[in-house]
């Protein structure tokens, strides 16, 4: 009896147990048909999810004057005392050009600016100085020996007006031909009126006046004295006789130099050569005239530039009627040019200038930014000619380019060439080989793939000396050198920061 209670108890559990087995074989089959379905849902809510996640991520943060050297949280750069800023997961893989952050451009200051087509006609501000008309200078000499009998009060630096006296001479020599010329005119119904014409022509290569030889033949008085006067109002440049002297034919008395008009010479910079024209209009102002201008144009270009300034010297002539405009003063010149023809242009700070390539940041669309290559021409008021690489109606970056284009560098964008600008710099493959940015550094560590070395200022990269160490694109570099050389370093700018591509010996330890 006690056998038979056990073995019920036990079938009773047995079939217990079979009950809930199936029962728990159906909830697990069932579990087992929805698990694919769940799993197409969770993972389609996953997929929606991630683009978002991947587009906040926070790659590392850096500051814009020096990316090559990356941080793992926000705060403010050890190099400048600026804000670190952060390189978002979707910058790298953007597409064409680089994304900036529209908070990151707002605080920057970000401006754009258009490219525009300007005409070409100039106004070239120099200075310059007023000096004489060299075509305008009269110099009177003697044609007759003699003596000088009286001169009147003059001095170089002095002004004088045509007509003025100089000085007076005796002239003995002319004694004779004047008796002869009076005497055939007294027997001239009796004598030769062609002796009478040789008479006067004696005197006249005998250097004396025509004016002079007519009074004495209407007074017939002889005349050995006469007065030289200045030919022309100006300048007396030099006054050479005193009261006494003899005076041999032929000597210069006097130069006097005419100040109806002057010549102002002034200092075009060589850069500015090819927009001054001969012909062209000038506005003169003069510091002891304000407030007025003096109209002149450009009469000459000089050939040969100055040796101290490298400046061109171009001539302008200026009238000067009223005598006010003299020798030595100084002047702001305007120097105009007009050309028909236009140009396309950037405002010139949104010029790039890397050492070996020119570049501009243009601006597209939903804050993207591409570096692009460009040609450069002249300056036309604090605008910059471009003569390829741009398209007139694009829009590019006027203020705060320099950390657009470091974001770019980051990103590993090349900056694309474009006509004449990519003929000129671009490789046979047509992409632009990477600029090095170079300084003078000493040796302080040679180490097996990289160098330490005190470093001046690179000026393409605005990055101050240091003492840092940089990998080396190639072990070969370091051959030969050893720590305390100074060496010419090259570095180029990677994804990863700088690494050095050249070292150049300059010098050593003794």
């Amino acid at each position: 009896m006690k056998n038979f209670k056990h073995n019920l108890a036990l079938f009773v559990i047995g079939a217990l147990l079979l009950a809930l087995g199936a029962l728990g074989g159906g909830w697990w089959a069932k579990r087992a048909a929805m698990a694919p379905v769940m799993n197409d849902q969770a993972a389609a809510g996953m997929a929606e999810k991630a683009p978002a996640q991947e587009k906040d991520k926070v790659l590392y943060w850096y500051d814009p004057m020096y990316p090559q050297q990356h941080f793992d949280k926000p705060g403010k750069s050890p190099f400048m005392d600026m804000q670190l800023v952060p390189k978002m997961a979707d910058a790298s893989t953007a597409g064409a050009g680089v994304k900036i952050d529209p908070v990151v451009l707002q605080n920057l200051g970000t401006r754009l600016a258009a490219v525009t087509r300007i005409p070409l006609s100039t106004q070239i501000e120099v200075t310059g100085i007023v000096g004489y008309n060299e075509r305008d200078v009269a110099v009177v000499q003697n044609r007759v020996a003699g003596f000088v009998e009286h001169t009147w009060p003059l001095a170089p630096g002095d002004i004088v007006k045509a007509g003025q006296p100089l000085v007076e001479f005796l002239v003995p020599e002319w004694a004779a031909g004047q008796y002869e010329l009076l005497a055939l005119r007294a027997t001239q119904d009796k004598g030769d009126a062609g002796l009478l014409a040789a008479a006067r022509d004696r005197l006249r290569l005998m250097g004396m006046p025509e004016q002079l030889i007519r009074e004495v033949e209407k007074s017939g008085t002889p005349r050995t004295r006469y007065t030289v006067s200045a030919p022309i109002g100006g300048l007396l440049q030099s006054l050479d006789v005193r009261p006494g002297m003899t005076v041999m034919a032929g000597q210069t008395l006097a130069r006097i130099n005419g100040l109806s008009s002057v010549w102002l010479d002034a200092a075009v910079p060589q850069a500015m050569a090819a927009d001054v024209r001969t012909g062209g209009s000038a506005q003169v102002r003069i510091d002891g005239f304000p407030g007025e201008a003096i109209s002149g144009r450009i009469t000459a270009i000089l050939p040969m530039l100055s040796d101290a300034s490298r400046s061109l010297r171009v001539r302008v002539e200026l009238p000067n009627r009223d005598g006010r405009l003299r020798p030595g003063l100084s002047a702001q010149v305007i120097l105009a040019h007009t050309d028909q023809a236009t140009a396309l242009s950037v405002p010139t700070e949104a010029v790039i200038r890397t050492g070996k390539r020119t570049l501009v940041m243009v601006a597209g669309d939903a804050g993207h930014f591409i570096p692009v290559e460009v040609t450069l021409g002249r300056e036309v008021n604090e605008r910059t000619v471009i003569l390829a690489g741009l398209e007139e109606g694009q829009q590019v970056v006027s203020s705060g380019q320099f950390l657009i284009d470091s974001e770019a560098s980051l990103s590993g964008i090349m900056a694309r060439n474009t006509g004449e600008a990519g003929a000129k710099s671009g490789a046979m493959s047509g992409t632009a080989p990477a600029a090095l940015h170079e300084a003078d550094a000493t040796i302080k560590e040679i180490g097996k793939d990289e160098i330490t070395l005190a470093h001046g200022p690179f000026p393409t990269l605005s990055m101050p000396s240091m003492t840092m160490a940089y990998p080396l694109a190639k072990p070969e570099l370091v051959k030969g050198l050893k720590v305390g050389d100074k060496v010419r370093v090259g570095v180029r700018e990677t994804d990863d920061g700088l690494i050095v591509e050249q070292l150049t010996k300059t010098g050593g330890n003794p």
